[in-house]
Parts: structure tokens; C-alpha cells; sequence
């Protein structure tokens, strides 16, 4: 194979999970200076010549770069580093750059930038090897941006990993978590996995409007057949519920909003005639639901009519009267661009009012004003209407 063959067909791939697909491919393209070669509602794919590079994102759940440490490009020189951190701080995107700093046992110098998911990508240009692996600033405490890094604290998150034992109880406080993630929880083994039981615990440790988010493997229908040796990642799996067992699980805790984040389209095993799908649920504990609704929803389609976990009905066009809780709520929700949200109606303010009857009369005022002094230069052998005249 020669050079120039190598050249157009070997390509640096990068595939991310991303938790917005729009906002991701506005970053890119961008960054790219170029549109996506390929965008579906489920999928893109950005193909750059120089540096030969393939990425492709998908739009799913993952943490901060998810197991990515950082994705970097290398420019040929100078020139070219200059012109690509212009191009992105003119589209207001900031980034770090740093002067000759010996890094992964060469001397570069670079920049940083981070994309909508905090995905960190480096732009360097390599001036030369090193026999030190120097400062990795990819650990700095300084983000970009020049802040603190934007991590959850761990003590905001509880996770439960399948080849764990679960614990009786979550060690955390009442309403004190921001997020449980339980990874793999629901494969165990019923007697182990106790569901029921941890997800009564997720909805005691988490705060209101916390998450819980639960991923593992589902079936469309019971499982009658012992389980083959599954391969890989997913050989600890010992047992398979329902897709529809697992949600259910789920809202009998107390969970609302409750989402299938991810639903594998095709299975990924077959036992007997059941279909093993990945699945990815995704829920939150409410809050304080006050009485009173002083907020409206207007649902705008394309269904004949839709309900909430709180008990709203919204039928197409028609106004619905929420309290501020379910209104966040739908608000921050997936389906909040399937309806017109409405604040309290507010009375017009006075001011405006006055002050545009402050106008008028000054208007008045002045035209009256005017009209004295015009009336004034009338001569005294003028004549004058009758209800005007001085009586002596």
C-alpha cells in the first residue's frame, strides 16, 4: 500500500455519546468549519481530509467525555493552530491555549477547548520529542474556561455496579444525592438484585428533582429459558426482566417522568424466542406539588391527547392550568418542545399607562400653551368671539 493510498483511507475515528444531537453538531461544525457528512436524528458523522479524522455522534447517556480522556488533533504548524482557535473564540467558544509545554514526552504547544459535553479536545503542533512525559495538564484543576472543574462531587452520585453486592442500604443521607446510577443492578439474580428494595433507597437518598438512571439488558417478553453463556461485557448476567418490568419497577417506586433514554432497535441475543435489547431507563423523584395553578400548558401535537405522571390531561390545543412544579417539569422534559408553555398572565403594567396619558396631556398642555401665545398677537381691533370677551 502506498503513502498517498494510506493517506485518503486511514482516518483518526472518534464515536461520542451525546446527551444533545442538535447542539453537538452546531459545536463540530464549527470546530470542523464544515457541515456533518452525514446527520439523522439518531446519528451524524463529521469526515475531515487534514488531519484525516472520522467522528461520528450518537446520541446517548454518558458522563462528562464518557470513557474518554480527551480526543486531540495534530496540525501541521503554527499557521494552522492560530487559525483554527480564531475561527472558534470569533463563534464565541472559548479555549486554552498554552506556549511550549512539555506534555506525553514531547514539547508542544496547543489549546483546549471543550465541546457542549465537555468532551476535551487538544489542538496542538509538535516541536519535539522529550525524554520526560512532563506536565499532563489534561489533570489541571482549571477547566478551559478558567473555572473549577464541573465534575458531580462524588458524593452527589451513588452507583451500584452487577458484579457488586447491593447494600441493604444506600450509604447517604435523606435527599442528599443527585443522581443514582445503577449499572447492570436489574441482571442480578432477583433474590440479589432486591429492586424493589434499591429503588426504594434511590427514592429516599435522592433529592427532589434527583435522578435515577438504570441500564442494563431487557426482554420483550418472560424469559422461560436458562441463559446461555452471554460473551464479553455482559457474561456476570444472571437474570433478564421485561423492558415493560423494569419502567414499571421504576414508577411503583415513586418515580415520575420515566423514559426509555435508549431501546436498542435491533436485539442483541436471542434466547429461545425472547428478544435481549439493551435498555436505558431514566427517571427523577417530584418535589412539592402546591394547589395552586397559576401556569398553563397548551399541548400542540401531533397526538389527539396526552397525560403526564401527575395526572394532567393535555388535549391538542387546549390550555391547561398547572401548578409551578408540573410546569418545571414539562418544562425541563423531553417533550417540552411538543407544547407552548405559559408563565402567569401578568395585568399591563401602569406605568406604560400613565405614561402614555402623561403624554397626551403634556401634548394638550403644550398645544394650549400654543395657542395662548398665538391668540395674544391678535390685534386689539380684532374681532373676538362673544363667550371670549373681557366684561369691564
Amino acid at each position: 500500500m502506498t503513502s498517498s493510498t494510506l493517506e485518503t483511507m486511514v482516518k483518526f475515528h472518534v464515536s461520542l455519546n451525546v446527551s444533545n444531537l442538535p447542539r453537538a453538531i452546531e459545536f463540530y461544525r464549527v470546530l470542523f468549519d464544515r457541515a456533518p457528512a452525514k446527520q439523522h436524528f439518531d446519528y451524524a458523522k463529521f469526515e475531515v481530509e487534514e488531519p484525516p479524522l472520522v467522528l461520528s455522534l450518537i446520541p446517548s447517556r454518558a458522563g462528562p467525555g464518557g470513557n474518554l480522556n480527551h480526543a486531540g488533533l495534530r496540525l501541521r504548524d503554527s499557521v494552522q493552530l492560530v487559525q483554527n482557535q480564531e475561527r472558534l473564540e470569533r463563534a464565541g467558544i472559548q479555549t486554552k491555549r498554552e506556549e511550549g509545554v512539555e506534555c506525553c514526552y514531547s514539547k508542544q504547544t496547543k489549546f483546549w477547548v471543550t465541546d457542549p459535553d465537555r468532551t476535551l479536545w487538544e489542538l496542538n503542533v509538535l516541536h519535539e520529542d522529550t525524554d520526560e512525559h512532563g506536565h499532563d495538564s489534561v489533570l489541571s484543576e482549571e477547566d478551559v474556561a478558567g473555572g473549577k472543574a464541573e465534575e458531580m462531587k462524588e458524593e452527589d452520585r451513588w452507583e451500584h455496579h452487577l458484579i457488586n453486592p447491593v447494600p441493604e442500604r444506600i450509604p447517604h443521607e435523606d435527599n442528599s444525592l443527585d443522581r443514582v446510577l445503577l449499572k447492570g443492578t436489574v441482571n442480578l439474580r432477583p433474590e440479589l438484585a432486591r429492586l424493589p428494595g434499591v429503588l426504594r433507597e434511590a427514592f429516599r437518598a435522592l433529592r427532589p428533582g434527583g435522578e435515577i438512571v438504570m441500564h442494563g439488558l431487557g426482554s420483550d417478553k418472560p424469559v422461560t429459558q436458562p441463559l446461555p453463556q452471554l460473551p464479553g461485557p455482559v457474561s456476570s448476567i444472571q437474570f433478564v426482566p421485561t423492558e415493560k418490568e423494569q419502567m414499571q419497577a421504576m414508577l411503583d417506586a415513586g418515580f415520575v417522568q420515566v423514559c426509555f433514554e435508549k431501546l436498542s432497535p435491533k436485539p442483541y441475543f436471542w434466547v429461545g424466542t425472547a428478544e435481549l435489547r439493551e435498555v436505558l431507563l431514566a427517571g427523577r423523584k417530584p418535589g412539592f406539588r402546591p394547589r395552586k395553578a397559576e401556569h398553563q400548558a397548551i399541548y400542540l401535537g401531533p397526538l389527539a391527547e396526552v397525560r403526564d405522571d401527575f395526572g394532567n390531561h393535555f388535549r391538542r390545543g387546549e390550555r391547561v392550568a398547572l401548578n409551578i412544579h408540573d410546569w418545571q417539569a414539562l418544562s425541563n422534559g423531553a417533550a417540552a418542545d411538543q407544547f407552548l408553555l405559559l408563565p402567569p398572565s401578568q395585568p399591563p403594567p401602569l406605568a406604560s399607562c400613565c405614561s402614555e396619558r402623561s403624554s397626551s396631556v403634556g401634548g394638550l398642555s403644550h398645544h394650549l400653551e400654543a395657542r395662548g401665545k398665538t391668540m395674544s398677537k391678535v390685534a386689539p381691533n380684532a374681532e373676538v368671539p362673544g363667550s371670549m370677551r373681557e366684561t369691564t
